[in-house]
């Protein structure tokens, strides 16, 4: 096949949408010698597909089109056009917001979450609009929808009442290779030398988006936990800012624990294992998810995980997470305090996180989703199916 992957959403590499499209093309790279991979990329990101430049066609996109406005009009007005100049088979947009109108072949997309139907406020009104009004009906443009949970899934057919026979589930993966419990204290001391980050810690890996990613309850709730032991634990808050991300700095400077809390801002992927590693405990309260890759990626590397059980999340962590409700700050103060005190469950939680961890392979969702693929050209009647 002929496969056509649009990028430019992946906004400089700094999303969880990006880390899944990266892995996602890694593990297509073992399938070029039998398909051909085209993938349209804004200029200035051009340095983030090095490791596919040799085994797929990269077609630059001038960064003209970089601003979300415009980036949505040149899906519309130039992908297009440029499916039937190269031929494609199928065209895939892994992000809802950038799903085509014209069929100049093809259409997959894949829906990451549907959170403005369930979290109020979470973008600005214009975002929350796109997403619970113009996405429904484009939706019903594409030939085939991946969801990647079946949380997911439910909340497609529920909001953009989609049928169940155009959703396809791939669950994201994890990269076993990178992702694994290496040398606590190596790591521990290479954030040391970098950070001066001393002692233990809780990690949480979100960008700084309020109120979706809930980091202003889990501030206060280090605020109890600290009042409570007065222990020389930190709180790491680990991402590049977004919307509304002012409010948690606000709550950090006015927080009495504020010598305590550290915001390291984006982490680079290549440092991710480190982070994981060194952590005493990974803790993941968001309002709303659609998988929930960090805390995986946490378990994969033996961090014990605290999350919210909303969204995807119980799903995807199954009882191999402590599970705390995201709206009370006391809930999640009292798991920290548990976890921190409590070395058996942590114990406990590591082994399981690791054992859940190891369903989850990029290989298998790679070859998944290439049959969705399949199942798009089967339905416009483009080839047979897969035997």
């Amino acid at each position: 096949m002929r496969i056509g992957i649009s990028t430019s959403v992946i906004q400089r590499g700094k999303t969880g949408v990006a880390q899944h499209i990266f892995a996602l093309l890694k593990a297509f790279l073992a399938h070029t010698p039998q398909h051909q991979f085209t993938l349209f990329v804004l200029k200035e990101d051009l340095p983030l597909f090095d490791f596919a430049r040799q085994a797929m066609g990269l077609v630059l996109v001038p960064e003209t089109w970089r601003a979300p406005a415009k980036n949505i009009l040149w899906h519309q007005a130039h992908l297009p056009s440029l499916a039937k100049r190269y031929a494609l088979d199928v065209l895939h947009v892994p992000s809802y917001r950038r799903l085509l109108w014209p069929k100049p072949c093809p259409l997959v997309g894949t829906i990451h979450d549907l959170a403005p139907f369930r979290v109020a406020a979470k973008y600005d009104w214009k975002r929350m609009f796109y997403g619970r009004v113009i996405a429904r009906r484009l939706a019903h443009r594409q030939d085939h929808i991946i969801a990647i949970s079946q949380n997911t899934a439910r909340d497609i057919a529920t909001f953009f009442r989609l049928a169940k026979d155009r959703i396809t589930i791939v669950p994201n993966g994890i990269d076993h290779s990178r992702f694994f419990p290496g040398p606590i204290e190596e790591a521990r001391c290479r954030l040391s030398q970098r950070l001066g980050l001393n002692g233990p810690f809780f990690l949480y890996v979100a960008r700084l988006e309020h109120p979706g990613k809930n980091h202003v309850r889990l501030i206060s709730a280090f605020e109890e936990f600290k009042a409570a032991t007065h222990s020389d634990w930190r709180l790491v808050l680990a991402g590049s800012d977004w919307h509304r991300a002012e409010i948690i700095h606000d709550a950090i400077r006015q927080s009495p624990c504020a010598a305590d809390i550290r915001c390291p801002g984006f982490i680079p992927d290549s440092e991710l294992p480190d982070w994981y590693c060194a952590a005493s405990v990974f803790v993941y309260p968001s309002l709303y998810e659609g998988f929930g890759l960090p805390p995986l990626e946490a378990m994969a590397c033996g961090c014990p995980v605290i999350a919210s059980g909303r969204g995807s999340l119980a799903e995807v962590l199954g009882d191999a997470a402590a599970l705390i409700e995201p709206e009370d700050f006391h809930t999640i103060a009292r798991e920290l305090y548990r976890l921190a005190t409590d070395d058996a469950l942590r114990n406990r939680l590591r082994a399981a996180g690791l054992a859940q961890a190891r369903k989850f392979d990029w290989s298998r969702a790679a070859q998944e989703t290439l049959e969705v693929y399949q199942k798009a050209r089967t339905r416009q009647g483009c080839a047979p199916p897969l035997h």
